[in-house]
């Protein structure tokens, strides 16, 4: 709503160059009162204009945008199916970027598919789905996220330390101890780390890859009874970071 102050105060100005000074006539009956001349109004002098905030998330992906990069049902083995509750994206909108002090990660998260959350900070915007083998239970989870700045080299030197922060936890569902090893990956975009998690309560293991490309951040799990879900990981890795564009 537009405030009915300052038009108010200029009204008031505009009144105080009419006013006119009384002047009294020391001559005759017959003399006349003396005239004074009144000064001009001083011509408004134009306001500046309001400084441009530049947009923080000028020149970043979108979720739509990212949706796009995710690898399709083709680029998986034969059996997976997409599960259509584990999609979401932000759309053609941006988010607040959040940043919480995570002193002592939560380890428990590395359960689920989400793994990009346990540094305690979210992004602008992605994109995600799952896909699941319903014979195997196997499963592979895909997911881009896009920061400002260089927050995304901080998210990865952040999922760098998680084997050191979480060397292992115990799961849920089978009560049984989960190992966490973690080295670096090569050949895949501007750095990234490969995380296995198995157990002797498993058949088999799960392996997440994070890899950065600019500002994105692309994190893929897979799990797998026979190599621990590493090559469906890699894969499927390589094959979002090769979908987004340079320097996104």
């Amino acid at each position: 709503m537009r405030s009915g102050k300052s038009a108010r105060l200029l009204i008031a100005a505009g009144l105080l160059p009419l006013a006119l000074s009384a002047c009294s006539s020391t001559g005759s009956a017959g003399g006349t009162a003396a005239s004074q001349d009144t000064a001009p109004a001083a011509a408004p002098t134009a306001s500046a204009s309001p400084a441009t905030t530049p947009d923080p998330n000028a020149g970043l992906l979108t979720g739509t945008r990212l949706k796009q990069a995710l690898a399709p049902a083709t680029a998986l083995p034969s059996g997976f199916a997409l599960d259509t509750g584990g999609s979401r994206d932000t759309g053609d909108t941006f988010q607040e970027p959040t940043a919480a002090d995570v002193p002592k990660p939560d380890c428990s998260k590395l359960g689920g598919t989400a793994w990009s959350a346990i540094t305690g900070i979210e992004g602008v915007s992605f994109a995600q789905n799952d896909y699941i083998d319903k014979a195997t239970s196997a499963e592979v989870a895909q997911e881009v996220d896009v920061y400002r700045g260089t927050t995304a080299q901080t998210v990865m030197q952040a999922l760098g330390m998680v084997s050191k922060a979480c060397p292992s936890y115990t799961d849920d569902q089978t009560h049984a101890k989960v190992r966490i090893t973690e080295k670096a990956a090569t050949g895949l975009g501007d750095g990234a780390w490969t995380i296995t998690l198995t157990s002797s309560g498993w058949q088999g293991g799960t392996t997440l890859i994070a890899a950065r490309k600019g500002t994105a951040v692309v994190t893929v799990l897979a799990s797998s009874s026979k190599d621990a879900g590493a090559g469906n990981a890699k894969s499927i890795a390589g094959r979002i970071l090769q979908a987004l564009p340079t320097g996104s």
